[in-house]
């Protein structure tokens, strides 16, 4: 499995597509943060807080993580070595298991320089280091936790095509259903009694409750429940390749 998830780390970073996918989330959230005037600068916003970082990051994870997944599956099928991978000792599900944490390493790694942000604000707040550290290290494992849940979605919506934009681009509806969908549905109020329950089946409703530095475990299960059951989705994916025998 360590051999898959360096190869597939390896593979990202051999092509100038992949550091130009972090390029521009750097960019992005650099310039919404501290250049662009918006509800979301840092500077105008006149606390010593990251909660605009934590706002526009999901929204751009939106594109940059399945910008990192698109290719997981489908350039294996695209280019025939799907077969080839498949036909080795490896259970389908170590394969999967592989892809994920490769994906959600690649997102940690475009993270880390986001520690520039906190460092920052820590140093520009008055007094120095008036800033909940504690919130923010809460708010950057929801973050973590909202892109596993995406990078699990990519890797099924990788799986289903062998075409890179259209897994691109069924990555990013999920993504964006599952973020945002209940919520919508919730605000149509459209079910009655159940529009709470409704809401509660979006990644959105749990990633506040995490992103205000309370970990609690209901919203970890939630995450954990979602990344199964689309990690279980792509491996009946590929299990199905069997049944057509």
């Amino acid at each position: 499995m360590y051999a898959l998830y360096k190869k597939e780390l390896g593979s990202f970073f051999s092509s100038l597509i992949g550091y130009l996918t972090i390029f521009v989330f750097l960019l992005l959230n650099g310039l919404m943060l501290w250049v662009f005037r918006s509800d979301f600068n840092i500077l105008d916003y006149g606390f010593a807080d990251l909660s605009p970082f934590f706002l526009v990051s999901p929204f751009l994870f939106l594109f940059l993580i399945p910008a990192i997944t698109m290719r997981m599956f489908a350039e294996e099928k695209r280019a025939g070595t799907m077969e080839l991978l498949l036909t080795k000792p490896l259970p389908d599900a170590t394969i999967i298991v592989a892809k994920f944490l490769a994906g959600l390493t690649l997102v940690f790694l475009a993270l880390i320089p986001t520690i520039v942000y906190y460092i920052t604000i820590y140093h520009i707040a008055v007094p120095v280091g008036n800033i909940d550290s504690g919130a923010v290290f809460g708010s950057y494992i929801g973050l973590l936790m909202l892109a596993a849940v995406f990078v699990s979605i990519g890797l099924f919506a990788s799986a289903i095509t062998k075409n890179q934009i259209v897994a691109f681009i069924v990555a990013i509806v999920l993504c964006f259903f599952c973020y945002l969908g209940f919520e919508i549905l919730y605000q149509m109020d459209i079910f009655g009694n159940l529009n709470l329950f409704v809401k509660s089946l979006g990644i959105r409703h749990h990633y506040e409750s995490v992103s205000r530095g309370v970990i609690d475990t209901r919203d970890v299960l939630y995450f954990l429940s979602v990344i199964f059951l689309f990690l279980l989705f792509t491996y009946l994916v590929l299990q199905s390749r069997k049944w057509k025998k």
